[in-house]
């Protein structure tokens, strides 16, 4: 008689679970735009959510401690002009935070330690290049101050945030729409898939398409698709029966897939949520009220179906925290921040084990907050591969978050007459420090004169 062998894992048992009620994020108007990005970002530190605002666009920004009811009065971040369609932070500094809207720019926040107690209006930088709405933004993993965005131009932009500059413009390698755009692990690729039914690996320093794959799903809806830690590339689309399928890929042989399963007949976009330490993919589909997760392994079928997690309400967007974040001493894997219509909810993902100690082959080596090098620097060619923490104590932060800086000069992101109203209300500041300064010395200088007379 033939026993079914059941494959081996140590990820086959990983549960997820919702937090308790006080402890998720209530009463929070998510955004009701129909766009497919996240609308969640979240670090150790904050949890951002994209929301509703008249009148322009607005993304809450809260501690991850403050939980529960959030006052309908709490402040928002309310500086663009039209709806803001993606959220991502920093992941050398936790409190900068970059958003992109419907009103053609991005912008550069800096989030005050332990939050809002104001509405914040002013960016510390706006950059300004596309001429459609911008969609997708994402922060280089590796490069300080590196930042990619596209839009609805079909144009790439890989700007140098600290001089507020575009030094890369990729404007003629998509026909249409960009659905997502995406690093590797080293930032050295950058992985795109668009509306003309193409997925492309780009050389992103020289605007080169390395590899280009035709039609990876058959279906005419939006395709995912995320680069694996071997350089591997895990896709999400449709059949052209509208099925939702996920695949994997080879980029030195695009012809056929590693592997292509089919799994329902869902509508909405899959997000994948890639883990490289676990080589764990999670798949969140918008509007879904469930998250698969698989493994990705060397041998066949290569993408191994684990469990899946259900809840009734659906689901309008996902955060998904860096490893740094999680609670190591839980046999914590993963935690997302699923939006609903009013709130927030986390959901943790756990390796059930009775040992309190810590599991090293679950917590490798990870990714930190220390950048390995400088925008110039790597503009300039220079490799940066990650510079990994241990995570074994939990993650501390030994290291002073990574300052940022603008250099103020060189900003050309205001407009001319701002730009002057702030140079001349800076040039009187001066001039009446200056006009104190001379008063004091003169008085000072009369004293030591009848000081020196009385002698």
């Amino acid at each position: 008689m033939s026993r079914k062998v059941v494959r081996s894992s140590k990820f086959r048992h990983v549960f997820g679970q919702a937090v308790k009620t006080d402890q998720c994020y209530d009463d929070i108007r998510i955004s009701q735009m129909t766009w497919d990005s996240n609308f969640c970002s979240v670090n150790p530190k904050f949890v951002a959510m994209i929301v509703d605002a008249s009148g322009g666009g607005a993304f809450m920004v809260l501690p991850l401690n403050k939980t529960g009811r959030i006052d309908m009065s709490y402040p928002t971040v309310c500086g663009h002009t039209g709806p803001v369609l993606d959220i991502e932070f920093c992941p050398h500094n936790d409190n900068i935070i970059a958003s992109g809207s419907e009103d053609c720019s991005v912008m550069i926040w800096e989030i005050p330690e332990g939050g809002l107690t104001a509405p914040l209006t002013e960016p510390v930088v706006k950059l300004e290049g596309h001429s459609k709405r911008v969609g997708i933004l994402s922060w280089h993993p590796t490069a300080h101050n590196v930042l990619l965005s596209a839009g609805c131009d079909n144009v790439l932009i890989l700007w140098n945030v600290a001089c507020g500059q575009a030094v890369l413009r990729l404007d003629s390698l998509h026909s249409d729409l960009i659905y997502s755009a995406v690093w590797n692990r080293d930032g050295s690729r950058i992985l795109t898939s668009c509306k003309d039914k193409s997925l492309r690996i780009l050389e992103p320093r020289d605007g080169s398409v390395i590899s280009e794959k035709e039609k990876p799903h058959e279906g005419s809806r939006p395709v995912r698709a995320v680069f694996m830690s071997d350089g591997k590339i895990l896709s999400t689309g449709f059949s052209r029966m509208s099925e939702r399928q996920v695949a994997l890929w080879d980029p030195k042989n695009f012809s056929e897939p590693l592997t292509l399963q089919e799994l329902d007949t869902g509508s909405g976009v899959l997000l994948p949520f890639y883990d490289p330490d676990t080589n764990v993919v999670y798949l969140c589909g918008k509007g879904d009220s469930s998250i698969r997760y698989f493994e990705v392994t060397d041998e066949a079928p290569f993408v191994h179906f684990l469990s899946m997690y259900s809840s009734k309400d659906s689901q309008k967007g996902m955060g998904f925290m860096p490893k740094r974040g999680l609670e190591v001493n839980k046999c914590e894997i993963a935690r997302f921040y699923k939006l609903h219509e009013r709130k927030c909810e986390p959901i943790i993902m756990t390796v059930p084990r009775k040992s309190d100690l810590f599991q090293e082959d679950l917590y490798p080596d990870t990714i930190g907050p220390e950048p390995s090098a400088e925008a110039d620097d790597w503009f300039g060619g220079k490799e940066a591969p990650p510079i990994f923490i241990s995570l074994k104590d939990g993650f501390v932060a030994t290291t002073k978050t990574k300052e940022f800086k603008v250099h103020k000069s060189l900003l050309k992101t205001t407009s001319a007459s701002a730009a002057g109203t702030s140079d001349s209300e800076d040039v009187q500041s001066v001039k009446k420090e200056l006009k104190s300064l001379r008063a004091e010395v003169e008085a000072l200088t009369r004293r030591v004169n009848e000081l020196e007379n009385k002698q």
